[in-house]
C-alpha cells in the first residue's frame, strides 16, 4: 500500500510521528525544498494540514533525506533495527497484526542465535573450507570495533569510522548481508526486546504506522523501497527467486559452493539458502553464476539469455557493458514493482485465485508459507494487492508441474509462456477499464498501455464519459440515455443525465485533464449554464449539476462555491471511484444521491462512512 492509502486507515494521532519526522526534514531545507514549499503553500500551512496525496508527494521529494535519517539509526547496534527491518521488507510483510510481527520477530531471533552459533563453531574449527578464514578476519575486526570502547570506560558501540572500514572489508571479502549479520550477532549479544517497545521505536523514527484500534502494522511501499536499499536488497525477494528459477543447475551449484551451502541439498533448498544468505543480486549475476575465467563478453551473453529466454522479457534492456546491463536489468524490475499495473482486472484476479485454490492441492497453505501470512489472512485479490502482491507474483511461486497442470485443467494453451497465457485468459476488459479510471481521467496513455489498454488519445474523453456513466448505472441510479438524446442539440451536448424523479434531473459533465487539476471555471460555468437552460426548456428541473474531473484547483473550488445560481458540485475521479466501491460493499439497493447535494467539493470519506455505517 502507498502512503496515501495507509493514511486513510489512521487517525490524526497515529499519523503525527511520521509527519513530525517529515516536518523535521523540511525544516532543514532539503534538496527539493522549493517544490515541497509549493505543495505546502497550496494546502495553506504545515504538512499536518496536507491531504493524504500531498503528504505522499512531499515524501517522494524528501526521500533522499529520509533515507539518510534512517541510515543513522542503523548505527546503533543494540536497537536491532537490522533484524526487524529484514522482517518488514520481506514480500507480504508490509501489512500485519501486532501478534504476527511478534511471532516473526521471535522466530527470527531464535534462527539468528542458532545460525550465529553454527557459524562461530565453523570459524573456530581447524577445517579450512575456503571461507572460514574470511569469517575469522571479519569477526576479529567487529570484535575490536565493538569492545575497544571499554578500555576508555565508554559504552560499547561501532563508530562511523569503524563501520566505514568494516563496509570496505565486507566488500573485499565478498561477504553476503546474512553472513555479516550472523558474524555481528556472534559478537554483539542479542537481547530480545518487548514488542510494544519495538513498535513504539519504529513509529517514532517514521518507519511504520501503527493502528492501536486494530493492532495493525503498516509499512508503505515507498518506505519499503528505502529500507531495501539500506539493507543492500537490490530487488524484492520474489524477483530474486524468479530469476533463480531460470538458472541452470551448474550456475546454482557455483553460487552455493562459493557461500558454503551444502552440495547435497536439492536445487530448491539451495535456491532458498541463496536468498536467505542475502547475496547481492548484482554480484550473483556479474560473478556468482559464471565459470572461473569466463570473459565479460560471454558473461553478458549469459545475462541476455536469462532475460530473453529464461524470463521471456520482450522489452530491450540497454547496457553496453556487463555492469550496465545488470544495473539496467535491476532498474527494469524495480520500475515494474513501482508500477501499479497488475495486468488483469481485480475481478479477474479473484477468479484466478479461486480457480487456483480449487485446482491446486494446498494452494492456500503454499501461498501463506511463501509470503509468511497469518492463517486468518484471506487469500483474495484485494488483500494480496494490499500486500503489494500481483497475479504474476502468485503464479511464479508455483512449480512448472503445477503451472502445466493448472493450464490443462482450465483449457489454457501451454505453447509459449504459460504464465502469460494464464494472465491473458483472466483479463476482463470492462473491469480492467474501470480499474484504470484514474489513468483515463488523467489522459495517461503510457500508464494505460502498461496496463494492456491500447487506446488513442482522441478516444480518451469519450471512454471517460462511458465509464462514468457505467459507475452511476452500477450504483443503481437512473441514467436517462433516451431523454439525454432528446434534450441534446447539435451545439449543446450534455454528457450524462440522472433522472431522480418525474420532473427532477441531475446534469453530469465529465472533464479529463493531462495536468490533473481542472482550473478553467469561466468556460465550465458557461457550458453548465447552457445545459441547465436546455433542461429547463425541455420542461424539467435541474436540481444539481456535477462536474467529474481528476482534481480541481483551489481557485476553481472557491469560484464554484461563490456561484449561487448554478448549484454546482465537484467530484474527483478518485472520490467517485471510492464511493462506487463502498456502495458495492454496502447492503444498499440504490446509492443515496441526496448525500451528494450539500458540498461544493464532495468529501468521499464522509460519504463512504455514511453508506457503510
Amino acid at each position: 500500500m502507498k502512503i496515501s492509502e495507509i493514511l486513510k486507515h489512521l487517525n490524526t494521532f497515529e499519523k503525527n510521528k511520521f509527519l513530525g519526522v517529515i516536518d523535521q526534514i523540511i525544516s532543514e531545507k532539503p534538496k527539493n525544498y522549493k517544490k515541497v514549499d509549493k505543495i505546502l503553500r497550496e494546502v495553506d500551512g504545515p504538512i499536518k494540514n496536507a491531504d493524504n496525496l500531498s503528504v505522499e508527494k512531499v515524501f517522494e521529494l524528501v526521500e533522499e533525506e529520509y533515507e539518510k535519517l534512517i541510515k543513522e539509526e542503523f548505527k546503533y547496534a543494540t536497537n536491532q533495527l537490522d533484524i526487524i527491518v529484514d522482517i518488514l521488507i520481506r514480500d507480504g510483510n508490509s501489512l500485519m497484526s501486532r501478534e504476527w510481527l511478534l511471532n516473526l520477530y521471535n522466530k527470527e531471533i531464535k534462527l539468528i542465535k542458532s545460525r550465529a552459533n553454527d557459524l562461530e563453531t565453523r570459524i573456530d574449527s581447524d577445517e579450512d573450507d575456503g571461507r572460514s578464514k574470511d569469517y575469522y578476519i571479519y569477526k576479529s575486526c567487529i570484535w575490536t570495533a565493538y569492545f575497544n570502547d571499554e578500555e576508555n570506560n565508554q559504552d560499547k558501540k561501532v563508530t562511523d569510522d569503524e563501520q566505514s572500514i568494516l563496509n570496505t572489508l565486507t566488500k573485499a571479502l565478498d561477504l553476503s548481508h546474512e553472513e555479516v549479520k550472523l558474524i555481528n550477532y556472534s559478537v554483539i549479544p542479542i537481547k530480545k526486546l518487548d514488542i510494544d517497545e519495538l513498535i513504539s521505536y519504529l513509529v517514532k523514527v517514521g518507519i511504520i504506522f501503527y493502528s492501536k484500534k486494530n493492532y495493525q502494522v503498516y509499512v508503505p511501499d515507498e518506505i519499503i523501497r528505502v529500507l531495501r536499499r539500506l539493507r543492500g536488497k537490490e530487488v524484492p525477494t520474489k524477483i530474486y527467486k524468479r530469476v533463480l528459477k531460470t538458472l541452470k543447475v551448474s550456475q546454482i551449484n557455483r553460487v552455493a559452493r562459493k557461500h558454503g551451502i551444502p552440495y547435497n541439498l536439492s536445487r530448491q533448498e539451495k535456491q532458498k539458502q541463496i536468498v536467505s544468505e542475502g547475496i547481492k543480486f548484482s554480484s550473483l549475476l556479474i560473478n556468482g553464476i559464471h565459470k572461473s575465467g569466463t570473459t565479460k563478453t560471454d558473461k553478458k551473453k549469459e545475462i541476455i539469455d536469462i532475460i530473453e529466454k529464461g524470463l521471456n522479457i520482450s522489452e530491450y534492456i540497454k547496457g553496453a557493458s556487463l555492469e550496465d546491463k545488470v544495473a539496467n536489468f535491476i532498474d527494469y524490475f524495480n520500475q515494474k514493482e513501482e508500477d501499479e499495473n497488475i495486468s488483469i482486472a481485480i475481478h479477474g484476479y479473484d477468479r484466478l485465485l479461486k480457480d487456483l485454490n480449487r485446482e491446486i492441492s494446498k494452494f492456500g497453505k503454499q501461498i501463506r508459507a511463501e509470503f509468511e501470512f497469518e492463517d486468518k489472512e484471506e487469500i483474495t485479490a484485494e488483500n494480496l494487492l494490499m500486500h503489494s502482491l500481483k497475479p504474476q507474483d502468485v503464479l511464479y511461486i508455483l512449480s512448472e508441474a503445477q503451472v502445466k497442470e493448472f493450464c490443462e485443467s482450465q483449457n489454457i494453451s501451454t505453447r509459449g509462456n504459460e504464465i502469460v497465457n494464464i494472465l491473458d485468459s483472466y483479463r476482463d476488459v470492462q473491469n480492467l477499464y474501470l480499474e484504470n479510471y484514474i489513468h483515463i481521467s488523467n489522459r495517461d496513455v503510457n500508464a494505460l498501455r502498461g496496463n494492456q489498454i491500447e487506446i488513442k488519445e482522441s478516444e480518451i474523453g469519450n471512454q471517460y464519459e462511458i465509464l462514468t456513466k457505467l459507475i452511476f448505472e452500477e450504483m443503481n441510479l437512473n441514467v436517462a440515455e433516451e431523454l439525454r438524446s432528446k434534450i441534446n442539440t447539435s451545439r449543446d451536448k450534455i454528457d450524462i443525465i440522472l433522472k431522480v424523479s418525474e420532473s427532477d434531473l441531475i446534469i453530469v459533465e465529465c472533464k479529463t485533464k493531462k495536468d490533473r487539476k481542472f482550473s478553467t471555471y469561466s468556460s465550465a460555468s458557461r457550458q453548465v449554464k447552457a445545459y441547465k437552460n436546455l433542461v429547463e426548456k425541455a420542461g424539467f428541473n435541474a436540481v444539481k449539476t456535477f462536474i467529474v474531473a481528476p482534481t480541481f484547483s483551489e481557485d476553481f473550488i472557491n469560484e464554484c462555491g461563490l456561484d449561487y445560481e448554478l448549484n454546482l458540485s465537484l467530484i474527483t475521479s478518485e472520490a467517485l471511484l471510492d464511493m462506487y466501491r463502498a456502495f458495492k460493499k454496502s447492503d444498499l439497493k440504490e446509492f443515496p444521491y441526496k448525500i451528494l447535494l450539500r458540498d461544493v467539493l464532495i468529501d468521499s470519506d464522509r460519504v463512504v462512512k455514511s453508506i457503510l455505517k
